[in-house]
């Protein structure tokens, strides 16, 4: 039987906690330096010219999401590799991946140098980039766990849960930055600094990580000889474990990942996509707001300890149903208040025989296409009906010309700005107010979640049976909202369509959690 370890002292554990958040920032920071980029539309035109912007955004999303797509097998590598051989080794490995295969994004040529050889080249770089980051959560969330005393390892791995945040707002910090800093060259070549920046801080969180000892409860089950012998196969043999794999799974991962990446990615895109924000003001606005909401993970983490893991979560999840749309309305509304005053006072409704709209295509196939597709690059809500003939009216006005030209004509007569707008600064306060609620929900889901995944499994397999279902769930349920989101966008012209994917499956998560998952902790006693 494994003995326990000595428990750390109040430096080490700062050592612990401050190596593994930073290495755990820079690490999302790597991954989501795409996405990031990928908003502003550099991306898509660089490495997939398709002569169709929203179609080069999709393929550059659907690129995006082949990273969350092989996390779940970074998960079952790394979480075999972490259970044998170790949490601090395991973890070193996949940062070093991580660091390499995002400064080689910054090497890659574009399309127009080596054809189809650059979007390969991503594709098989985001791959490596998932793999890594599949290993890289579990590892860090259970080596701060293993660490933590009796009652104080929800508000200890908290700070992993906020360093995620943390790497989306480096993500933003280094671009703009970047954007300042390089000016014209921007365009051209500037973007690429940022994947390159990787190198600087894959040194710093080596340098960090490597001050680090193994995890107390890993050595006291290796010198008992406790260790699993093939911990992907017995995460599904030891008794009782499907069902938390199962609950793991939909109940936990799936919800906190779609309530985090509508908080922030959708939050970016809805700004800059839809509601035409100046690319600069959006980032510097998502930026700010995410930055502030990292306090709520603490929070919620700290707040766990107290209470229990399970009730901040079911809570989160069932208002994040109450209040997704009104919050995301309370943004659209403060973001372009011209165009939501426009969309409400002459609404545009286009008519046709077959009116359909296909965002996977470089060009429309008839007229009516063709006019949604100009409504939706320019952020307009539409509406279909069908008729014989195509036509188009604004506020009950014909339009007879369909051209885009004519049709940018007839909307700026109807009130419509067409250019990218920068709020004002009481608006900017609302837009700012509303994305704090929605990271307080995230907080409340997401700031628990180390501490709770970390108590579900035994300590032989925890690095593997953690590792899986969250990875699983956050890299398919998580990963593909972008695109899935943007494409509900794109085909119904309803900018906050897109939300009832995010509503869809924190429902599904809230019903798993709320009859699936057993409580972790125990809530601390008044006055304890």
């Amino acid at each position: 039987m494994a003995t326990a370890a000595a428990e750390p002292s109040a430096k080490e554990m700062r050592l612990v906690i401050g190596a593994s958040s930073l290495g755990t920032i820079f690490e999302w920071y790597d991954f989501f330096i795409f996405g990031t980029l990928t908003t502003s539309g550099i991306i898509g035109s660089t490495f997939f010219p398709a002569g169709n912007a929203l179609l080069e955004t999709l393929l550059a999303w659907a690129t995006f999401a082949v990273g969350f797509g092989f996390r779940p097998l970074g998960a079952v590598l790394f979480g075999y590799l972490g259970d044998r051989l170790g949490r601090k080794y395991t973890f070193l490995v996949t940062i070093t991946l991580m660091g390499l295969a995002t400064a080689g994004l910054g090497l890659v040529p574009g399309y127009a140098v080596i054809g189809a050889a650059a979007p390969i080249t991503i594709i098989v770089l985001r791959i490596l980039q998932g793999l890594a980051l599949g290993g890289e959560y579990g590892g860090a969330a259970i080596y701060v766990a293993e660490h933590s005393r009796a009652g104080r390892a929800g508000f200890h791995t908290s700070f992993i849960q906020a360093s995620v945040v943390g790497g989306f707002v480096l993500s933003l910090a280094v671009v703009l930055t970047a954007k300042l800093l390089l000016g014209d060259v921007w365009m051209a070549w500037g973007w690429r600094a940022p994947f390159l920046f990787s190198i600087v801080l894959l040194a710093v969180s080596l340098w960090m990580r490597l001050k680090l000892s193994e995890s107390p409860v890993f050595q006291a089950i290796k010198e008992a000889g406790e260790t699993a012998r093939n911990p992907f196969v017995e995460s599904f043999t030891y008794p009782g474990n499907w069902k938390r794999l199962l609950v793991a799974l939909f109940g936990i991962a799936a919800g906190l990942t779609v309530i985090w990446y509508t908080a922030m990615f959708s939050v970016l895109s809805f700004l800059s996509g839809p509601m035409r924000l100046d690319p600069t003001a959006a980032q510097l606005i998502t930026g700010g707001g995410a930055l502030l909401g990292t306090v709520f993970f603490v929070l919620f983490g700290r707040l766990s300890d107290r209470v229990g893991r399970k009730k901040p979560i079911v809570i989160g999840y069932a208002l994040t149903l109450v209040l997704l749309f009104p919050l995301f309305w309370v943004i659209g509304s403060a973001a372009n208040p011209g165009l939501a005053e426009a969309a409400r006072r002459a609404p545009v409704i286009v008519s046709g025989l077959h009116c359909r709209y296909d965002p996977f295509t470089t060009r429309q196939r008839d007229e009516c296409g063709q006019v949604l597709d100009h409504f939706s690059r320019k952020g307009v809500a539409y509406k279909t009906v069908r008729a014989p003939v195509v036509s188009v009216s604004i506020g009950g006005v014909p339009v007879e010309d369909t051209r885009p030209e004519a049709l940018d004509t007839a909307l700026q007569a109807a009130g419509y700005p067409i250019g990218h707008v920068v709020p004002s600064p009481g608006n900017i306060a609302m837009i700012v107010l509303a994305m704090l609620c929605l990271m307080a929900l995230s907080g409340a889901t997401y700031g628990p979640v180390a501490a709770l995944l970390s108590e579900m499994f035994p300590p032989s397999i925890r690095y593997s049976s953690m590792s899986i279902p969250y990875h699983v769930g956050t890299g398919y349920f998580g990963g593909f909202l972008p695109l899935i989101s943007q494409y509900v966008v794109a085909r119904t012209g309803n900018p906050y369509a897109g939300l009832w994917y995010t509503f869809a499956v924190v429902a599904m998560a809230l019903l798993v959690t709320l009859f699936g998952l057993k409580e972790t902790v125990a809530p601390a006693r008044r006055g304890s």
